[in-house]
């Protein structure tokens, strides 16, 4: 099965400033792809260019087999993309606007289809209010219900919760899943790090431009992440015993807490055994594991300061 985008060597700068530095990948089809960053990054400049949006400077885009730049006709007609930013018609009603659309594919307008995208994406109340009428939310809404009236295979959101309530965007991501299920594929940028680890099979991650981490979510996170080992101790500890060293062992004032690391090859029963020998008596105790956002923090040196911009 071919890949639903191929991504080689791409590359774009802006006024002798580079926005994407030979940047590489391919989307199975099929499956959830994340690709995260930090503000100025490169994700809208790489998603534009494979919406076609925007120049490509170097490098190919390929989505289904199709050249975006040769077949651009037909690999537009391919992809949705539910841009970062409002893109509306401001007179049109929502009705008259996703009527029209499909049209714009070269596609025609198929009744039942729409009239789902209405139902499963609350617009049905509202399909008779024009663009400057609705509220942010909705606006999203109909963003989504716009970029797939054609049936894409590929559906690219970019930022699609952003602004939106806590109840829409569960909605949004239940019907994500149900696409998805359906044989859509998406490619999804997002700052919401935890929707990205619930939602996405694999994540690319860019930073300055450069493609800096790439690899299936559960893994990345195991590999980069790390596991704590919290310990409330039946009696006050004075001192950590120097055996313990290594596992940089963080004691309570009142020395009843010990929190300490686990390195990435070791169980939390082996350093219990440890604890044990070495004579402290544990009450009780629990491990936690860090999850994709400190991985991306790690990567893109935000927790040393840089804001990415």
């Amino acid at each position: 099965m071919m890949n639903a985008l191929e991504i080689d060597s791409l590359s774009k700068s802006f006024a002798g400033t580079d926005a994407v530095k030979g940047v590489s990948f391919s989307i199975k089809q099929g499956e959830i792809f994340g690709l995260l960053g930090p503000n100025g990054a490169g994700k809208s400049t790489t998603i534009n260019m494979i919406a076609g949006v925007c120049r490509v400077g170097g490098g190919s885009i390929t989505a289904f087999g199709y050249d975006n730049q040769r077949d651009y006709r037909f690999t537009r007609r391919l992809l949705g993309v539910v841009h970062q930013e409002i893109v509306i018609d401001n007179f049109f009603t929502i009705d008259q606007a996703l009527k029209l659309h499909a049209g714009y594919y070269g596609v025609k307008d198929d009744p039942a289809w729409r009239n789902l995208l209405i139902k499963r994406l609350g617009l049905g109340p509202h399909l008779n209010k024009v663009m400057l009428k609705l509220s942010g939310g909705l606006k999203r809404r109909f963003m989504i219900a716009k970029a797939l009236i054609h049936k894409p295979q590929l559906l690219i959101l970019d930022e699609p919760t952003a602004g939106v309530d806590v109840e829409l965007r569960h909605g949004l991501w239940d019907f994500v899943r149900e696409i998805n299920r359906q044989g859509i594929t998406i490619l999804l940028t997002t700052h919401y790090l935890e929707e990205a680890e619930q939602m996405c099979d694999r994540i690319a991650i860019m930073n300055h431009g450069e493609l800096i981490a790439l690899e299936k979510t559960h893994e990345l996170v195991r590999r980069l992440s790390s596991r704590r080992l919290r310990l409330w101790l039946a009696q006050e500890l004075l001192h950590v015993p120097d055996e313990l060293d290594t596992y940089r062992p963080e004691l309570s004032e009142d020395g009843s807490e010990l929190l300490l690391c686990l390195p990435p090859d070791e169980s939390a029963g082996d350093l219990l055994k440890q604890i044990c020998a070495l004579g402290l008596d544990i009450r009780d105790f629990e491990t936690d594991q860090s999850g994709l956002e400190e991985v991306f923090l790690q990567l893109t040196g935000m927790r040393e300061g840089n804001d990415g911009t």
